[in-house]
């Protein structure tokens, strides 16, 4: 379960407008270098992100790429995976799951009219 500073460190991530767009298209399949050799490039769960080809589609240098996906990697919203002399980059599906089921029971809350007391332990 996500405590309440990692669900702030997601948020700050997602934040900037590059990173945003950035992780959009990471986990919209915008860029893909495949993964496995042996799969079919159009196997979606086959392929990743390489980051050669995130910075072709941005004005920045690759540092700066690289800055912003540390930043997504620290907050766990994205997976990096070293292959022979690249890095790839998937989004980490099950930290995406968290925090939707986050703002599922924040709706239902709301809907069921639970009212709480500011708690800043979660």
């Amino acid at each position: 379960m996500l405590n309440m500073d990692k669900k702030i460190q997601i948020f700050k991530a997602l934040g900037n407008k590059t990173r945003f767009k950035i992780f959009q298209n990471i986990f919209m399949g915008g860029y893909a270098c495949c993964i496995d050799d042996t799969k079919p490039k159009d196997d979606l769960i086959a392929q990743a992100t390489c980051i050669s080809t995130i910075a072709e589609q941005f004005d920045f240098a690759l540092p700066t790429i690289s800055r912003h996906l540390k930043e997504m990697k620290d907050a766990d919203i994205i997976i990096m995976t070293k292959n022979k002399n690249k890095i790839y980059i998937e989004p980490n599906i099950e930290t995406m799951k968290e925090i939707a089921r986050c703002f599922e029971t924040l709706v239902k809350e709301y809907e069921d009219g639970i009212v709480y007391q500011y708690n800043n332990t979660n």
